[in-house]
């Protein structure tokens, strides 16, 4: 092969392979703190800081001293990854735990069905066995036992660097719709509280504070019931 198709096989493959490693990497480690660095620089603006937190959530949210803390109580938000849905999740992430101090809120990613994600580990065999037979299909097709190559074989030869880049978007369009759920299920202790799935549309911040605002109300009485 010459050097055109050196780089028409090897760029897809690096692109690839960074995908994959980018895939299994371990996220980078947070920088350790000294909380004693700091002390007495925050400990002389935390009063402050304080009131104006408690102003400024009186003014947004009025119903959060009904609500109560959330010590001893879990949320966890299974959504969709491949969907861009993240930002969504960690924005509710931080409104609960204002809202709620103390409150366990957990990220997990929502898995499409077992038929989709076994489709999905399949499209890179299926791209990278296109693109090799585009590039040496005059090779390959006599060892599969074909004396000629079929007709679409030269469709896809007369426009090589097209077909090539065809079939690599058109792949990972098809991938990344298998690998996709759809889903944002919210869940109170392990009680689900809403679900994309059958509601067809993401909850707001409002309408998710007072239905997590209600399981930790229910909670706390259920708790000051046992103890009492």
């Amino acid at each position: 092969m010459d050097r055109a198709q050196l780089l028409l096989v090897g760029l897809p493959l690096f692109l690839f392979c960074s995908d994959i490693v980018s895939l299994f990497s371990p996220p980078p480690a947070k920088p350790a703190t000294n909380p004693h660095h700091h002390h007495h620089h925050h400990q002389s603006n935390s009063p402050p800081l304080i009131q104006q937190q408690q102003q400024r959530s009186s003014l947004e949210f009025p119903s959060q001293k009904s609500s109560g803390s959330g010590v001893g109580n879990t949320v966890k938000i299974d959504f969709c990854s491949s969907c861009s849905y993240r930002g969504s999740a960690v924005t509710m992430k931080n409104m609960l735990e204002t809202q709620f101090p103390g409150i366990n809120v957990v990220l997990a990613n929502y898995p499409p069905p077992f038929p989709k994600r076994l489709l999905s580990k399949l499209v890179p065999i299926v791209q990278f066995g296109m693109i090799g037979i585009i590039v040496a299909g005059e090779q390959i097709f006599p060892r599969l036992g074909f004396a000629v190559p079929p007709p679409w074989y030269y469709s896809l030869r007369a426009n090589k660097f097209g077909s090539m880049a065809s079939t690599w978007l058109l792949g990972n369009f098809i991938q990344s719709f298998l690998q996709s759920s759809g889903a944002f299920e919210v869940y109170s202790n392990g009680e689900l509280v809403f679900s994309k799935l059958k509601e067809n549309r993401f909850p707001g911040e409002i309408e998710l504070k007072d239905l997590i605002g209600r399981r930790v109300a229910n909670s706390r009485v259920i708790d000051g019931e046992f103890w009492s």
